[in-house]
């Protein structure tokens, strides 16, 4: 048998019942363990989330500096931000965020059952002790736990107010952070009482009864802004990450303790670093809390994650499942490829491995179940797709912005590399839920109960627009992935805005009203050298020529369908579109805003509606980000620590010797690294820390920088399935109504090429299209397409033979092929897999073994790559004339 179960007996209708439905936010809030909030402290969530966005959209419109051009003022500036003021207030958004969201305790943990049971203790030595006691514990619980995880405590709003007290000292004092305490330290800082006047006197109160404000306060703020990062992180990702952050820092505190000529250890010896010091590094600077990760998550992962919002919250979602079942849902398991197709699609732009497993699988899964597939196959397909959507471009979650941010590599070039083993996995999930099916008899659905392709395209081809100019702005036109994500949101924004107006009363004067802003858009850039609002707000520039002015206004096409098309619904607010199917959260929304109003009506109202889809996507978008930003504030400390300690070298001389120098040990090294480190772990945080750690021991060997990197995302994204801590899968098995052991095994096995093809495409670069020259690895030119040797042996051979060992990897996997396949010839099929994609597997610590022996040779060239190609190529084709022979015996 393979990895599936028997199968559910089919039912007619394609359609999930309300039975099967699930429930998805209450699902997620269930996984992520956020609160359930209404009143007035939902508003308030909604208002500083909103607030995130915009102030990320503002930073991704017009960089740090913020000037406008108004009539008679003249040029006013709003805001000019340092970078490292950016990522403090970016941080410091998601903090609050945070302890908005997510409780501090629900009083069920170890902690609170002991300090439960010491009151117990207490109160259980007499009366006086019951009645001192019980108020105490009553005033903890009101202060601090939030049992139904539906309340906003005391102990959080002190935290959010410890929490802003960051960004205003960074905004109002940063000169002193610039000069005075990066040359004195922080020991050079000023008392709180100095820094703010108004406070002396509460300050010298309170150092007079044992509180030390009178020390530095910048000290004091970054030793409280290091424990709130490490609570905001136990608080959405868990005691173990937060633990691990901590850990790093005790170590930069207490690592010099260790004895440099220790036997094992002592390599971890570092230089003795004051707590000030740690503090400075990791509060202070660009190297810690608000490094590169953070930086990464302030120009691009936000843009990218509030885009994902807009565009799902358009409809585009569902629109895209419904694309992926006209496609595919009529053919053998149409249900699980439509599956493979939306789920990697959704997971590619949501960036969540449990969130788009939970959302997608509330449709994709039921489906899968009616057509035959077990509820344990139906969960694993969906967690292996929803995690493997994170390596597919040209988004590829928040992945691809670290690579770009880390490597160096420009983001065109990341998405090109990318794109050949993203496809190689997906065809894998093809293929083995196709031999899923074969096996059980599992036909596709009527073709009668599926929406045509065709009408879906006319009814929803404004969500493919988007995607197409994503790539157009990063690939074609070369501009900055911030800027890209900006554009390209104001593009969803504006053809929501434009189906919501088009209707058959409405197309003639909308269709006047953009070509009538378009000529004068080109005629004042024509004239004055500034477009319409510039001509508005005394702007002034220089006249282009008629051609150059027609072609700027087409860059402003979508800022002028988003004008003419509100405008017409400010006119006509009850125009009714036929298009238009935003999500349900969206009419939700609108529905519950309306009737607390008092005007139930306002729903029906497409004006109203088009601004609720903006708020609710700014809304969603900032409430999906907090987690992530979480966890590369935390995450960032990591790298600091390595940094500041001069741990780096050290670790990377470590792997070197544990793996002999052998860059197979090493890979292996780190991919089982990358599968401890990543359970339960976000992919950022995973991926930050491995490179941190592994990646210059990988690079040291001669692994390109692009392919070390790539790899270790591979690995991370494997950890989202892999038991005992598979999230995505014990998701999906919440969907699916399945076990959860038996959703995880059926995901990790499903996810199996994950492992593989990260091995192919370091050792074959030509799979990811890099050819190594002069020590570095750089895309693949005409020149070298024009070389026939170099193009046969080292790309479409290596190509080839992946993605026929992915198809034969699944006939292992599955275990069956025209008919059940013997555990012999699945162990064959294997070992026919492992030749044609990674024969350095096998032919390396071949090698290495005849070393041994004292036979010195070189196993693994280009030559016998090939050779051992073919060679699984011969045994694949063995293996399959063998079935059909069997198959002949048994018809005869």
């Amino acid at each position: 048998m393979g990895v599936g179960e028997p199968p559910e007996e089919p039912g007619p209708d394609a359609a999930p019942t309300d039975a099967e439905s699930t429930d998805t936010e209450e699902l997620l809030e269930e996984i992520e363990r956020k609160r359930s909030l209404g009143g007035i402290a939902a508003i308030v969530v909604s208002a500083v989330a909103i607030l995130f966005s915009l102030f990320q959209m503002i930073l991704a419109a017009r960089s740090f500096t913020v000037r406008f051009t108004l009539p008679l003022l003249g040029e006013v500036e709003l805001f000019a931000l340092q970078q490292l003021q950016a990522n403090v207030v970016h941080v410091s958004f998601a903090l609050v965020l945070a302890f908005l969201l997510f409780p501090g305790t629900d009083g069920t943990g170890a902690v609170a059952r002991r300090l439960g049971a010491l009151a117990d203790a207490v109160a259980g030595l007499g009366p006086a002790a019951r009645r001192a006691v019980e108020p105490v514990r009553g005033a903890v619980r009101w202060f601090a736990v939030d049992p139904n995880r539906d309340r906003v405590t005391p102990a959080d709003l002190v935290l959010v107010v410890l929490t802003l007290t960051s960004p205003v000292y960074f905004l109002q004092e940063f000169d002193e952070i610039s000069s005075v305490l990066r040359i004195l330290g922080l020991e050079g800082g000023r008392p709180i009482g100095e820094v703010y006047p108004i406070l002396r006197a509460p300050a010298a109160a309170l150092t007079a009864v044992g509180l030390p404000l009178d020390a530095s306060y910048a000290l004091l703020l970054g030793t409280v802004g290091v424990l709130l990062v490490l609570e905001a992180t136990r608080r959405a990702l868990g005691t173990f990450l937060a633990g691990l952050v901590a850990s790093f820092i005790a170590y930069a505190y207490f690592g010099h303790f260790i004895p440099r000529d220790a036997a094992l250890v002592g390599i971890f010896s570092i230089p003795q670093l004051s707590w000030a010091n740690v503090v400075r590094n990791l509060w202070f600077t660009s190297q810690g809390v608000f490094g590169i990760p953070v930086t990464v998550s302030v120009r691009f992962i936000f843009i990218f994650i509030l885009f994902g919002a807009f565009l799902e919250t358009s409809g585009a979602g569902r629109w895209f499942i419904d694309f992926a079942y006209a496609l595919t849902g009529s053919r053998r398991g149409g249900p699980a490829k439509a599956s493979v197709v939306s789920s990697g699609f959704m997971g590619m732009l949501s960036g969540s491995s449990i969130a788009n497993t939970v959302t997608t699988g509330a449709f994709t899964i039921p489906l899968m179940k009616r057509s035959g597939y077990s509820p344990e196959f139906a969960g694993g397909v969906e967690a292996s797709s929803s995690s493997g959507g994170q390596i597919l471009p040209p988004v590829m979650g928040a992945a691809a912005f670290l690579i770009v941010e880390y490597t160096g590599t420009p983001y065109g070039e990341v998405i090109v590399a990318a794109a050949v083993p993203a496809i190689a996995f997906f065809f894998g999930m093809w293929v083995m839920v196709h031999f899923e099916a074969a096996r059980h008899g599992i036909g596709g659905v009527d073709r009668s109960t599926l929406p045509r392709v065709g009408d879906l395209l006319r009814r929803g081809w404004f969500y493919l627009v988007p995607i197409v100019l994503l790539l157009y702005y990063l690939v074609i036109r070369r501009l900055s992935v911030g800027r890209s994500g900006w554009y390209t949101i104001v593009a969803v924004v504006a053809l929501v805005a434009l189906v919501a107006a088009w209707s058959r009363g409405t197309r003639v004067p909308l269709l006047a009203g953009i070509g009538l802003g378009f000529l004068a858009q080109a005629a004042a850039l024509a004239v004055a050298g500034v477009g319409v609002a510039g001509l508005v707000t005394g702007a002034a520039g220089t006249p282009l020529s008629p051609v150059a002015a027609l072609r700027e206004a087409v860059s402003s096409l979508d800022v002028i369908v988003l004008v003419v098309s509100v405008g017409v619904l400010l006119v006509r607010p009850g125009v009714e579109s036929r298009l238009l199917e935003l999500d349900d959260s969206v009419d939700d929304t609108a529905e519950a805003v309306a009737g607390r109003v008092g005007r139930p009506g306002l729903a029906d109202n497409q004006a109203y509606r088009f601004v609720t889809f903006i708020v609710q996507s700014m809304d969603s978008g900032a409430r999906t980000a907090t987690t992530v930003v979480v966890a590369v504030a935390a995450a960032g400390v990591i790298p600091g620590v390595i940094s500041v300690s001069g741990l780096g070298p050290n670790l990377t001389s470590l792997i070197v010797t544990l793996s002999g120098g052998s860059l197979v040990l090493t890979l292996l090294i780190a991919g089982v690294a990358a599968l401890i480190l990543g359970l339960g772990m976000p992919t950022t945080v995973m991926y930050i820390l491995l490179i941190a750690t592994l990646g210059g021991a990988l690079e040291g060997l001669g692994v390109p920088i692009l392919a070390a990197h790539l790899f270790v995302l591979y690995f991370g994204l494997m950890a989202d399935v892999t038991p005992p801590v598979a999230v995505a899968a014990y998701a999906a098995a919440g969907v699916a109504k399945a076990d959860e052991w038996g959703t995880g095994r059926i995901a990790f096995l499903l996810s199996l090429n994950k492992i593989l093809v990260p091995f192919a495409f370091v050792f074959s670069p030509g799979i990811l299209l890099l050819r190594r020259t002069e020590g570095e690895a750089v895309l693949l030119t005409l020149a070298d397409l024009s070389d026939p040797v170099y193009l046969l042996s080292e790309v479409v051979v290596p190509i080839v033979g992946m993605f026929v060992g992915i198809w034969a990897l699944g006939v292992a996997i599955i275990g069956f092929y025209d008919d059940e396949v013997p555990t012999v010839g699945r162990v064959g099929y294997a070992l026919a897999s492992l030749l044609l994609m990674v024969p350095a597997l096998l032919l390396s610590p071949a090698a290495a073994g005849l070393g041994l022996v004292g036979l010195d040779l070189v196993a693994y060239t280009t030559t016998t790559d090939v050779l051992a190609r073919f060679a699984g190529a011969g045994l694949l084709a063995v293996l399959l004339f063998g079935t059909v022979r069997e198959d002949d015996r048994v018809v005869a």
